[in-house]
């Protein structure tokens, strides 16, 4: 275990995780990023959703997901990284809803041949169990998602930044390509009331990466 993880306010258990997980993301950026900023983002992670997360014995897996999001981001936005993909960052308040349900539509349908992240401006402590359960009706899995933040190296490595919502919060870079769907806000609706947004949303992602020339698999 590393000294950085040596903390009193991290739970033994979850300091032995983080150490492991440091250990794999030094592995699979060796020659990207050392040891200093691989530990570093993932510290910065886990404190991210500390005392936030609704399940926190999720919090290192959380922490290593996220950190390794921002280290692809930042090795793509410094010409390090060899992955030439598209990106699409989605962003709405609380990442709980309709950029969830966005990520879960992209990743389906475009498998490895784009990639895409999500983030909100204020997140939430879970995701909305009825875009969950919208989802699953039709065979998508969104439940291990978690709401996160953007960072500036995520919005930097973005091709298409999509905003839902956020207004004035969201991140405003020059040069980037923005698009603004407007979409009802799942937060307090049921799963009823929830299937229109998302059947709107899956209309929205296709036609994105019909944009983008990503073949729908």
């Amino acid at each position: 275990m590393t000294d950085s993880y040596r903390r009193q306010d991290i739970p033994l258990d979850h300091a032995m995780v983080l150490g492991t997980s440091s250990t794999i993301l030094q592995r699979d950026f060796a020659g990207q990023f050392g040891t200093e900023t691989i530990e570093r983002f993932l510290h910065s992670s886990y404190d991210e959703f500390a005392g936030r997360v609704a399940v926190t014995k999720y919090l290192p897996q959380f922490a290593e997901r996220f950190a390794r999001e921002r280290l692809s981001a930042l090795a793509r936005v410094e010409g390090t990284s060899d992955d030439h993909r598209p990106i699409v960052l989605f962003l709405c308040t609380h990442n709980a809803g309709r950029s969830q349900i966005a990520l879960g539509y992209f990743r389906a349908l475009a498998g490895d041949r784009a990639v895409a992240w999500s983030g909100g401006s204020e997140p939430g402590d879970q995701v909305n169990p009825a875009a969950v359960a919208a989802m699953a009706e039709v065979g998508i899995d969104i439940s291990g998602e978690f709401p996160k933040p953007w960072t500036d190296e995520v919005v930097r490595a973005a091709d298409v930044v999509v905003t839902m919502g956020c207004g004035d919060a969201c991140p405003v870079f020059p040069g980037k390509r923005y698009e603004d769907w407007t979409l009802t806000d799942p937060n307090g609706l049921d799963v009823a009331s929830v299937r229109p947004i998302r059947d709107e949303i899956k209309v929205r992602v296709e036609a994105l990466l019909a944009e983008l020339g990503v073949l729908v698999g």
